[in-house]
């Protein structure tokens, strides 16, 4: 497939990643704030805020340079299941990033942390994400509350939706489609009560076989 990627793809995605760290870059300004005040009573709670939230901020900057950023080569920083782990620590969900996993390629885990952040959006009110292999390829099953991803991802999944209707909501699932099939691949969905599952199935017509 092609590798470029048009415009207001990138753009969405761009929207969208400083949505998720406008909230603790917002929380480190409001901690220094606080030290500013050199009221005793608020410095531990100060020093505590900004901490945390630097390490809110590094732990999703670095999940998505390679979520997003790597193309190859060796990465920067800490193994995908370290960075996966990292990403939803503190958070209502738990990732179980599985051995057989990180046994996949680079490649093959850039797509699977992708499934992971389009399937803990899916959780709105928490559970768990396990990431697996199924038939040499990523596969990520999702417990807990909700319909899972919805109509709007499911399309963005399958490349279905017309570039101008895309939504930066969106874009992660679009962008995680892309990835699919560059690997020969495409997203399956299979929906249940109570969770989902998100696993590859060979792309009609790719006439080869997917890379792990």
């Amino acid at each position: 497939m092609s590798e470029s990627i048009d415009l207001r793809v990138v753009e969405l995605l761009a929207a969208r990643l400083c949505h998720d760290l406008i909230g603790p870059v917002a929380a480190i300004g409001n901690g220094a704030e606080l030290l500013a005040d050199e009221e005793p009573d608020f410095l531990q709670d100060a020093i505590a805020l900004v901490g945390e939230s630097a390490r809110k901020a590094n732990r999703r900057l670095q999940f998505y340079r390679f979520s997003y950023g790597f193309s190859g080569g060796e990465p920067a920083g800490l193994p995908p299941h370290r960075l996966a782990g990292a990403f939803f620590e503190e958070s209502s969900i738990t990732c179980d990033y599985r051995e057989a996993a990180r046994g996949l390629s680079l490649e093959g885990q850039k797509l699977a942390c992708n499934m992971l952040a389009v399937g803990g959006d899916a959780l709105p009110r928490g559970g768990q994400l396990v990431l697996d292999v199924a038939a040499g390829r990523p596969q990520l099953e999702a417990t807990g509350e909700g319909s899972g991803p919805s109509g709007q991802m499911q399309a963005a999944f399958a490349l279905s939706t017309p570039i101008d209707e895309l939504t930066s909501r969106a874009a992660g699932a679009y962008f995680t489609g892309l990835l699919a099939a560059r690997l020969g691949c495409r997203i399956v969905l299979d929906a249940r009560p109570g969770g989902f599952r998100l696993g590859l199935a060979p792309l009609e017509g790719s006439g080869r076989a997917p890379r792990r």
